[in-house]
C-alpha cells in the first residue's frame, strides 16, 4: 500500500503516482464510492454514506459515517481523512463542520451527463488514475452514442413520465431527463428537468400529468419502492395511455439518482430497453 509521504522529498523520489492525491477518502455520497472502486483505488476510501449500495462489497468493507444531510462528523475526524468528497450545495452544512476542523472538503455539484463525465474526470486525476478514467469514461460515452443512434430508428418516441417522489410528485431532475432522451424517449417535462431542487420541479397539480398523457411512467421514489397500483389508483388517471397500456416501472434510486458511473451505465441500459419494447408494441 501506497503511504502518505510526508514531504515533497518522498514524492520526488517515488517512482509512480501512488503518493500524489489524497490518501484517505471519506464519501459523503455513493457515486465517488461506485467510482473508486472501479479505477481500483477503493483502498484510499476509510469512510461511505449510509446509503451506498454500489458496489455492495463497499458496505462489508467501509465504515458508514453519513447520511445524506446528515453526518458522523465526530467518526470523520477519527478516521483522519485527508479528503471528504461531496455533491452539491444540499452538503455545505457538513461540508463547514468540516472544513472548520481543518479537513480538506470536494464538494462536486454534478447536475448534467456532461458534468458527471467531468465529475469522473477530475476524481480519477485526483487519485492518479486518468488514464484508466479517461478510458473508462470513453468506453460509457461509445455506448452511449450506440443507444442514442439504435433509439433514432423509432417510428415514434415515448412520452415518459419520470417520478422522483409521489406527493407531491417531482418529476426527473437533468441527468435523468437526459438520459431519456438518449434512450429514445421524450420526458414529460422539460422545463422542468434543468431545476436543481427537488421542490422547484414539483408538480402541484397532477391533472397536468394526465394532460400530458404519458406513454411511460417510470417510477424511482429516493429510495422508497416503487408501487404501480398507487400510480393505477389515483383519480383520473386511467385514460392515461401508460395507465391503460401497462407501462408502469421502476428504476431504483440507486441507479439512477445517483449522479455517477451507475446512471450512466444500468440507469440508461433499463430506460433503453423499456422504451425499445414498447415501440414493438405501441408505436
Amino acid at each position: 500500500m501506497n503511504q502518505p509521504a510526508n514531504d515533497w522529498r518522498a514524492l520526488a523520489a517515488s517512482a509512480g503516482t501512488g503518493g500524489y492525491g489524497p490518501q484517505r477518502i471519506v464519501c459523503l455520497t455513493e457515486e465517488p464510492t461506485e467510482w473508486l472502486y472501479m479505477l481500483g483505488e477503493e483502498r484510499r476510501i476509510v469512510g461511505i454514506s449510509g446509503y451506498t449500495v454500489r458496489p455492495p462489497r463497499a458496505r462489508e468493507e467501509k465504515p458508514k459515517v453519513s447520511a445524506f444531510l446528515s453526518a458522523k462528523i465526530d467518526k470523520i475526524v477519527e478516521l483522519q481523512p485527508d479528503c471528504v468528497i461531496g455533491f452539491s450545495d444540499l452538503q455545505a452544512d457538513i461540508a463547514s463542520q468540516l472544513v472548520k476542523k481543518g479537513i480538506q472538503v470536494t464538494i462536486f455539484n454534478q447536475r448534467s451527463v456532461a458534468e458527471i463525465f467531468s465529475m469522473m474526470y477530475q476524481l480519477a486525476a485526483m487519485v492518479g488514475q486518468e488514464a484508466r478514467g479517461l478510458a473508462l469514461i470513453q468506453g460509457m460515452q461509445r455506448r452511449l452514442l450506440e443507444i442514442e443512434r439504435a433509439a433514432a430508428g423509432l417510428k415514434r418516441r415515448p412520452r415518459v413520465f419520470f417520478e422522483e417522489w409521489y406527493d407531491p410528485h417531482i418529476s426527473g431532475i437533468a441527468w435523468v431527463s437526459e438520459l431519456i432522451g438518449i434512450a429514445g424517449g421524450d420526458d414529460c417535462f422539460p422545463e422542468l428537468a434543468a431545476k436543481a431542487m427537488g421542490k422547484d420541479r414539483i408538480i402541484a397539480d397532477g391533472g397536468e400529468i394526465v394532460r400530458r398523457d404519458p406513454d411511460i411512467i417510470l417510477g424511482s421514489w429516493c429510495g422508497r419502492k416503487f408501487r404501480p397500483d398507487h400510480v393505477r389508483a389515483r383519480a383520473g388517471w386511467e385514460n392515461v395511455s401508460a395507465v391503460k397500456n401497462n407501462q408502469l416501472f421502476e428504476i431504483k434510486s440507486a441507479d439512477i439518482l445517483q449522479p455517477g458511473p451507475a446512471a450512466l451505465t444500468d440507469g440508461i441500459e433499463q430506460i433503453h430497453q423499456l422504451v425499445m419494447n414498447w415501440s414493438q408494441v405501441h408505436a
